[in-house]
């Protein structure tokens, strides 16, 4: 296995200390992972045969792709084809892992035997875990943002983790970060009064009224990756592209927990399940409205069609494909704690974080 420490994140003998001790550790971990895997192989079937233990309507199947890779989060493509994957690691001692994995390879590809970018916490006092992920086509460079914190950043092939935005309210994980097909980025925050005390810098006065009236509700931003501008962008600085206009709502009717561009427009998904549609016209419009249920580090993705996929993580287990017209299909259920989601073609792949792997779905032959 390949691993590179990310630097100047921290310092480079704390990155050799902390290899040495994976050394020491790696048998120990290994021998837990063939325990685990001999516990579960009823229902986890290390092959690249039809995967059990996920559910999906007739005439598709789901096969395994990736293998012992610890908490998957998020994934996505890059300009490669290559599938993108945002692990938490084994031992949570880092605020993420990257591996990049090749799927015109052998499938299922053994992730332990994968090269993989460790991105350590920052020398400082706030330990922030990465939970949301986005890749810009055409360079590859990935946007990563801070799940439950207040930062988005980019890696570049250097690497090197740059700040791009700082002073976000609450910025979730999962789909609360997302890229447009004009390779802007566009980012869900949360505002409340309680919230403001979470920020890294006090609300300008052109935005003092959403503490002054107490707004609680979501803050949508887009900016363009390639304005030149100075980074880190201020998040407290920009214009909003919702709420937006003259009004100043005390709270907003809906919260807003994840993103994604279909075409031209936005697609947003509620906390209570509403999936919305924002057009060019600037109105929010209610598209379906999933099962009742706890959302929680939800995932969005669009299709060619315009269809919407909505992953409705942990608590809910099921992922839904909302057509066009509004009509609500599941796509898979009883899944391992579903995370991340992605589209190619006619394949969907999902991040099983419980289970340590990720499979798609594809139509049966």
């Amino acid at each position: 296995m390949n691993c590179k420490v990310l630097t100047p994140a921290r310092s480079l003998e704390h990155a050799e200390a902390s290899r040495a001790a994976s050394l020491v550790s790696r048998q120990r971990r290994d021998w837990c992972a063939r325990l685990a895997l001999g516990v579960a192989a009823v229902i986890l079937p290390v092959s690249a045969l039809p995967a059990r233990g996920a559910d999906v309507p007739a005439g598709f199947r789901v096969e395994v792709v990736v293998t012992d890779i610890p908490r998957p989060l998020q994934l996505a493509l890059d300009e490669r084809g290559a599938l993108v994957v945002l692990s938490q690691g084994w031992r949570g001692d880092a605020a993420g892992e990257i591996y990049r994995v090749d799927l015109r390879s052998s499938l299922p590809v053994d992730a332990t035997r994968a090269s993989r970018l460790v991105i350590p916490f920052p020398d400082e006092p706030r330990k922030t875990t990465l939970g949301s992920l986005a890749v810009e086509s055409g360079t590859g460079d990935l946007f990563l943002g801070e799940e439950n914190g207040n930062r988005i950043y980019r890696l570049g092939a250097g690497p090197r983790l740059q700040p791009m935005v700082v002073g976000l309210n609450h910025l979730l994980g999962g789909s609360a970060i997302a890229l447009d097909p004009r390779g802007r980025l566009v980012f869900v925050d949360y505002a409340s009064p309680e919230m403001h005390l979470r920020s890294e810098a006090p609300l300008p006065p052109s935005l003092s009224w959403l503490t002054e009236e107490g707004y609680r509700g979501p803050v949508v931003f887009r900016i363009g990756v390639h304005e030149e501008r100075a980074l880190p962008r201020r998040a407290d600085l920009l214009v909003p592209i919702l709420p937006h206009g003259e009004s100043k709502p005390a709270e907003a009717p809906w919260r807003l927990i994840g993103v994604t561009a279909v075409g031209d427009d936005l697609a947003f998904l509620s906390a209570v399940g509403e999936v919305l549609r924002l057009g060019s016209d600037g109105e929010l419009r209610l598209v379906a409205r999933l099962p009742s249920g706890h959302y929680h580090r939800t995932n969005l993705t669009s299709g060619r069609d315009g269809s919407i996929y909505v992953c409705g993580g942990f608590h809910i287990r099921q992922i839904y494909r909302i057509r066009p017209t509004g009509e609500v299909r599941i796509v898979a259920s009883e899944l391992g704690d579903p995370g991340g989601i992605v589209v190619d073609g006619d394949a969907l792949y999902v991040a099983e974080t419980a289970l340590h792997r990720v499979i798609r779905i594809v139509p049966a032959p």
